[in-house]
């Protein structure tokens, strides 16, 4: 049989760039994320059953910038995920399918998680009151 050339399969140098496809991704990562925060949480809740030292060394890892990025980001993750979840949850019902429904609820989930998360750590940073 003779070894024709077929073409290759679609790659990301082929597509530009567009808000989907860089939301469907993000929305992977976040998730990934949030499973790997998981763990945090599960640290934050046996430090907290273990109480004294052991919480101490917990919020001691959460003050340094580390930490503190990291919640960053875990915070980041939840509020984009939870948004973008909320919009695949109205795409189910069936709402938003035509191209500029699209963009436009891509262009707000950015925004408000943007918004939200500035919020958020604006409440903490200042102790929430």
């Amino acid at each position: 049989m003779a070894n024709r050339e077929r073409p290759l399969s679609p790659h990301l140098q082929v597509y530009r760039w567009q808000i989907t496809m860089t939301m469907s991704i993000l929305h992977r990562v976040t998730g990934c994320a949030l499973a790997v925060g998981a763990f945090g949480l599960a640290w934050w809740l046996l430090a907290m059953a273990a109480g004294g030292d052991h919480y101490a060394n917990f919020a001691q890892c959460l003050a340094s910038p580390l930490g503190k990025f990291v919640l960053f980001g875990f915070t980041a993750s939840l509020v984009y995920h939870l948004f973008n979840g909320i919009r695949h949850l109205l795409w189910d019902a069936g709402r938003g399918f035509d191209i500029p429904a699209v963009y436009k609820s891509g262009y707000t989930v950015i925004a408000l998680s943007i918004i939200v998360t500035a919020a958020l750590w604006f409440l903490a940073m200042r102790g929430g009151a």
